[in-house]
């Protein structure tokens, strides 16, 4: 478990956009951009977390106990006639809540008790007469739990007791075997028909074939295909407002896909919006999803190569043939629990000879109707993926083009019983873009120079393990690729200059080439501080677009 972080006050604080010289000392970027503003975040439940809610039971609800028997058949009156308590609780993290607990009575001393429904002991206060008293609580586990308030009036004999259900706020990971939801170019459900520009495609996810219909959030690989025009793909909760963010950028003639954690909308539905001006067919696998109830939890790592072929590591040294697949051993190693249920990783292909696809898909099991990575002859592409680990802790890769290719895979986290973070989804929202900071919650300006990186702060909270980003990399002069990894510094020694140069990163999460705009989810590690950085791992500058999506938090209470 992380540290407590350094909360920063709620004020603007500086950071600069770093460059170096390779080989060399920290040297100024020779477009000088500048030291720039950046503001602190708001509360998640303001920055669109639709999963924060307000539980109540009203007075009425009190259940009363007066009196002995013995002064009720006599009819003596009973003391304290008004005594009764309200409840009202409101989520204020992924597994805690603050209670209010409104007591209406005489003025006269109160045992208070409250039960917290988890097997936890139950916590006791004292008051005098009518007063509210607001404790918090971290559940260890998401779910549901039943708190029961106890009001005892000791000197006249009388005990009111309320109770109040509540939900937390934190969505658990549940793996699903890699299926194909949506496919416009067989109409699978769907119209067989392309999506019109300014349009949506809708996939529903929640209660179809196993998955259970009140699902909180999605993992899907959507895919965009036969394009004819440049342009740009959101995902979206069905009912909500399309939010000001991207998750696939495209150009004509490209088949691009990407990872998606989506919240869903009432019905269960994703919209897939297509941004371009041309219409175009979109495909979309699931590999998972997120439940208000305990499964498996999220522990982030640092980037850990399991494979390159280029090397023999985790595999035969040697370029996958086409149409083949390897398997490799994923849980007990290097960090990953005997017990991981799923992993997360940024899977890159290089070098291939042929255009293709790259299936990633749990051992023991068919090969999925789905893909992962697409890729033309001669081109390095990553793509995030969570795919859910076989019975014997391994995965699988295909390469299903017609002639060889290497094969990458970095493993960023892992999903098990025993890990504690749990997700918020969030209403995707546009975190950094550098080209044009109004509008967004970062208000950084400037490119990232050429062997630079960009420190970018967010939520300044004890809890928080890793945020669920969808990075995009644009204006691009050369070519190179993007390293993204906690800062080991927090946002107030950033601010006031004594940060420490973190080291440069070796792992990459997209890569692109010289004018191409590539776009790729990465669930970053929110390190110590709460602050991540982007390593422009080119030669020549490039700007940054980051859209936030979730977060995963741990059970640590908020004070």
């Amino acid at each position: 478990m992380r540290s407590r972080r350094l909360v920063v006050p709620a004020a603007a604080i500086v950071a600069a956009v770093v460059g170096f010289l390779p080989a060399t000392a920290q040297a100024a970027d020779p477009s000088a951009p500048g030291v720039q503003r950046v503001t602190k975040p708001s509360d998640p439940k303001k920055a669109g977390a639709p999963s924060f809610r307000t539980f109540t039971s009203g007075a009425d609800k009190s259940v009363r106990t007066e009196g002995s028997a013995t002064a009720l058949a006599a009819g003596a009156a009973t003391g304290n006639p008004d005594l009764k308590v309200a409840l009202g609780a409101t989520n204020t993290g992924a597994h805690s809540l603050q209670l209010e607990a409104d007591i209406t009575s005489a003025k006269t001393s109160l045992e208070v008790s409250v039960s917290w429904g988890d097997g936890s002991a139950v916590e006791k206060f004292t008051a005098s007469g009518s007063g509210l008293l607001m404790p918090e609580h971290a559940y260890a586990e998401v779910g549901e739990y039943k708190i029961k308030v106890g009001v005892n009036d000791v000197a006249n004999k009388v005990y009111v007791e309320n109770e109040l259900t509540v939900v937390t706020t934190g969505s658990e990971f549940t793996p699903y075997e890699p299926t194909r939801l949506l496919d416009t170019r067989e109409g699978f459900r769907a119209p067989k028909a392309k999506v019109a520009p300014y349009t949506s495609a809708r996939v529903k996810a929640g209660g179809y074939g196993t998955i259970p219909a009140d699902v909180q959030a999605v993992v899907l690989n959507v895919t965009v295909t036969n394009t004819t025009s440049g342009g740009h793909i959101t995902a979206y909760g069905t009912g909500g407002m399309r939010p000001n963010a991207s998750n696939i950028n495209f150009e004509p003639g490209q088949t691009v896909p990407n990872l998606v954690v989506v919240p869903v909308g009432e019905d269960g539905s994703v919209d897939l919006y297509n941004g371009g001006w041309e219409s175009v067919d979109l495909i979309a696998d699931i590999t998972g999803y997120f439940r208000q109830s305990a499964s498996n939890g999220y522990t982030p790592m640092a980037p850990v190569r399991f494979v390159d072929t280029r090397e023999g590591l985790g595999t035969v040294k040697g370029q996958v043939p086409g149409q083949t697949s390897f398997g490799t051993q994923i849980s007990g190693l290097r960090g990953v629990p005997q017990r991981a249920k799923a992993v997360a990783l940024n899977v890159t292909v290089t070098g291939p000879k042929e255009a293709g696809h790259l299936i990633v898909h749990p051992s023991g099991g068919r090969i999925p109707l789905a893909s992962n990575v697409n890729f033309t002859a001669g081109q390095t592409v990553a793509n995030s993926v969570i795919v859910p680990v076989g019975p014997d802790g391994r995965i699988n890769i295909r390469n299903s083009s017609w002639a060889g290719a290497d094969v990458v895979v970095d493993v960023v986290g892992h999903y098990s019983p025993d890990g504690l973070g749990a997700y918020v989804p969030l209403w995707p929202m546009r975190w950094l873009d550098t080209r044009n900071p109004e509008g967004t919650i970062s208000e950084i300006r400037g490119a990232i120079p050429g062997r630079g990186y960009l420190p970018v702060p967010f939520f300044s909270d004890d809890a928080e393990t890793a945020y669920v980003l969808n990075t995009t990399v644009t204006n691009t002069a050369g070519g190179g690729f993007l390293s993204v990894a906690p800062d080991p510094n927090s946002a107030e020694q950033i601010k006031n200059g004594t940060a420490v140069t973190p080291a440069r990163p070796g792992a990459s999460t997209l890569n692109w080439t010289p004018g191409r705009t590539v776009a790729n989810l990465v669930q970053a590690s929110a390190g110590l501080h709460g602050v991540v950085d982007f390593w422009n791992q080119g030669w020549e500058k490039a700007d940054l677009v980051v859209d936030i999506s979730g977060y995963y938090e741990e059970p640590v209470l908020k004070r």
